[in-house]
């Protein structure tokens, strides 16, 4: 999983609790990461119709639904594609004593074993929201940090 996976759930969360679209440039300075990489995987998010950009003096990044409604593995995906990530390439039937490809009808058990990993993994991204993401980084933070937060992007 690509990094910028968690800069994208960082702006995810940032979003849900803003009063009003948020600059690019005003989320990499929060997030303290580069403005040209930060904007890449808003333009992935974009794409996949999870944020979109408004023009304007007040211009800047908004989330396209409701927090509740965005899965990790949504953002997940937007930023690193749907592709699984084991793809099998039948090492099996390379080499001396390959087997052929004729008896290779069902996947080889470490296929098996990685696609089912990948199913519940998956499983258990689609399973979180950027809602529930933000109720369990509630509970850890300061007291008046969010409000703090709101007003820095505000400013």
């Amino acid at each position: 999983m690509s990094g910028g996976v968690e800069w994208a759930l960082h702006c995810c969360t940032l979003l849900s609790r803003a009063s009003q679209p948020v600059p690019a440039v005003k989320l990499a300075e929060y997030h303290d990461v580069s403005p040209s990489y930060l904007a890449k995987q808003l333009q992935l998010m974009s794409r996949a119709g999870l944020v979109r950009s408004t023009q304007g003096n007040a211009g800047g990044y908004v989330l396209t639904r409701d927090a509740a409604a965005i899965t990790v593995l949504d953002v997940v995906e937007a930023i690193d594609g749907v592709l699984p990530a084991f793809r099998c390439t039948e090492v099996r039937q390379r080499g001396p004593l390959a087997t052929p490809a004729e008896q290779c009808a069902d996947p080889c058990a470490i296929a098996k074993v990685m696609d089912s990993a990948d199913r519940a993994w998956r499983d258990s991204l689609r399973a979180v929201t950027i809602a529930d993401l933000v109720a369990d980084a509630d509970r850890q933070i300061l007291p008046g940090a969010v409000e703090r937060a709101r007003a820095w992007l505000a400013s």
